[in-house]
């Protein structure tokens, strides 16, 4: 009886230790996928079985670090289900999951995390719980890494030898993780197991790689590696035809004003829809070609829902994120020395550069980055005194107010330049507020998202015909560009998919494209000509408008000005050429290569 309770206690034994050891890192990995996608059906066998190395890599890294398993598995699923929980809610919000690169953005997404919704989804609570049970049901495990106190009495050497063999091993799975996520990053390794690695769609790397692999095989991307064939030399010798000695003082100084406002767009570039009123009649008006003295059509950018600040980077210096790591932001992790940009050329003719932003002054380092590029003063959230909100934002007509008082304020005649970037149409759009009422419906959709952004773009239509009205009254030269930033999430948008019958997570790469597409003009109170569907991207855009003012353009400008000739959009998602081919970022040979170069010399090459 004796023998066979004692296998019975090392059966239970083993029961409560070596299964769980197993299994529970199996069950961590498939809850943590759960939260965002189906891992059994988007994720290959092979791909799964990788993960599932990955999460028992850690569960050992862990056992070995602390000693005990209970402990070990209990600090992986904690983790797990609160790094789960943070990825849903990213990937919500912005329509993107958390990337390496996002551990730059931390200040500046608790700066706005009070502003968002955080009721979970049935799928979101159903994973909770099923994390709060592995959580219970860990605490049947007994192991540990110790040392009997019979044995430990007798051999002195013990006491030193197993801590020693602890730490070796727990160096070991240190060396393991770096192997494993050096081998993610291999061509050869992506081929073979039929990884999906294109970085302009994260979502679906997430979805079809696993979260966790997918991170890691991201990190790759955190450093930007030299383009082709790349040397200073070259890329001095690049931009030599575009370069002038003496530079004539331009014939016309116009004010310059320029609104990027905050998820401004025509969800109808999407699908067909019906409404109970135009939510944009003024701007579809000018893109129309109704207004004189307008240049209007779309313009590609390079984020969706979110990463505001990429859209500026590419607009205010000319470069593209096309060359950088999909989801990373320049402002915060490459922007570290002065660059020359639209604003500092501007400032270079006499110009009074100012840069408005009524939120918070840190987000994505404005307030170092600003600067940088040229900007002689700064308005944030603290200079609006008190201004009028929509929902918990400033608005539009509160921003344009601020710029009408800039200007009537002015003590001489020196031309302004103003970059405003916009707050009012910030996500979310779920939320109900005192003090906004939507007015647009969408017919055949009960979707209070869809309906809620209609309302607010619809509000930024009727400011910005303000703001035009105000300048078309004044005697100096003024010259006002407007266009969205992004587009919002797919929370909003996926009631249009679905008014014309398309899904969201599969979609053509025309559709896909058409994410990336936002409306812009160009208006000004003095002789432009007036031209419409025109299509070009954030970065060719300073080019066009000091183009249109008459203004000098520089060295730079010169160039992506001839660039756009023959690929008139260069976006993260994809080039055009100007026969309407699309052309791949990866290797690019030629005129693109060209301007890879370039861009790497005025980021990196000069410091």
């Amino acid at each position: 009886m004796k023998k066979i309770s004692g296998i019975n206690t090392k059966i239970i034994w083993t029961l409560r230790n070596f299964i769980p050891m197993l299994l529970f890192p199996i069950a961590n990995f498939y809850l943590f996928d759960l939260y965002t996608h189906n891992p059994f059906t988007d994720i290959k066998v092979q791909i799964q079985l990788m993960n599932i190395f990955l999460f028992e890599l850690l569960m050992l890294l862990f056992f070995m670090l602390f000693g005990r398993l209970k402990w070990s598995l209990r600090l992986q699923t904690v983790f797990f289900m609160i790094a789960g929980l943070a990825d849903y809610y990213v990937l919500t919000f912005r329509s993107a999951p958390i990337m390496p690169w996002d551990f730059y953005s931390i200040g500046t997404a608790m700066s706005v995390a009070g502003d968002f919704e955080y009721t979970p989804e049935r799928r979101a609570v159903l994973v909770l719980i099923g994390y709060v049970l592995l959580f219970i049901l860990e605490g049947v495990v007994t192991l540990r890494i110790s040392i009997p106190d019979r044995i430990a009495k007798k051999q002195d050497k013990v006491k030193i030898i197993v801590p020693a063999l602890r730490a070796a091993a727990f160096c070991a799975c240190v060396c393991v993780l770096f192997s494993f996520t050096h081998m993610l990053h291999q061509e050869s390794t992506i081929s073979k197991y039929g990884m999906y690695d294109k970085l302009f769609t994260p979502t679906v790397i997430s979805k079809r790689n696993g979260t966790a692999v997918a991170f890691l095989m991201e990190l790759q991307y955190i450093s930007v590696d030299k383009p082709s064939n790349y040397s200073e030399s070259l890329a001095q010798q690049i931009l030599t035809p575009y370069q002038e000695d003496v530079q004539e003082a331009p014939e016309r100084t116009p004010n310059i004003i320029v609104i990027m406002n905050e998820a401004f767009s025509d969800p109808a570039v999407l699908g067909d829809f019906e409404t109970n009123c135009d939510y944009m009649p003024f701007v579809r008006s000018i893109l129309n070609g109704e207004v004189e003295n307008t240049v209007s059509g779309l313009l590609n950018v390079s984020v969706l829902g979110g990463n505001t600040a990429n859209t500026e980077f590419e607009f205010l210096t000319g470069n593209t994120m096309a060359f950088l790591p999909q989801g990373s932001v320049p402002y915060q992790q490459y922007v570290k020395n002065d660059l020359d940009s639209l604003a500092s050329h501007l400032k270079s003719l006499g110009y009074r550069t100012i840069a408005m932003h009524p939120y918070n002054s840190t987000g994505w380092d404005r307030n170092k980055v600003y600067p940088l590029l040229g900007f002689d003063e700064m308005f944030f959230i603290k200079d609006y005194k008190n201004p009028e909100k929509i929902r918990k934002y400033v608005s539009d007509r509160a921003c344009y107010d601020k710029i009408v008082e800039l200007y009537e304020e002015r003590s001489d005649d020196t031309p302004l330049f103003v970059f405003n970037v916009t707050m009012q149409n910030h996500s979310s759009y779920s939320e109900e507020f005192d003090n906004f009422t939507p007015d647009v419906e969408v017919e055949g959709s009960s979707s209070k998202t869809l309906n809620n952004y209609l309302s607010l773009i619809k509000i930024s239509d009727e400011s910005v015909e303000y703001l035009i009205d105000y300048f078309s009254g004044v005697d100096e030269d003024t010259m006002i560009v407007f266009f969205g930033d992004h587009q919002p999430t797919n929370s909003v948008v996926s009631n249009i998919w679905k008014l014309n019958g398309k899904n969201g997570s599969d979609l053509s790469d025309e559709d896909e494209a058409k994410r990336y597409k936002v409306p812009f003009f160009i208006w000004s109170n003095f002789d432009i000509g007036t031209v419409t569907d025109i299509e070009t991207s954030a970065n060719f855009l300073s080019s066009e408008i000091l183009e249109l003012s008459g203004l000098p353009l520089y060295d730079y400008a010169k160039y992506l000005q001839k660039l756009s000739e023959s690929y008139p959009i260069i976006t993260a998602l994809r080039a055009e050429s100007a026969d309407g081919e699309s052309t791949k970022l990866q290797n690019v040979p030629g005129e693109l290569n060209n301007y890879a170069i370039f861009q790497y010399y005025r980021l990196f090459g000069k410091n």
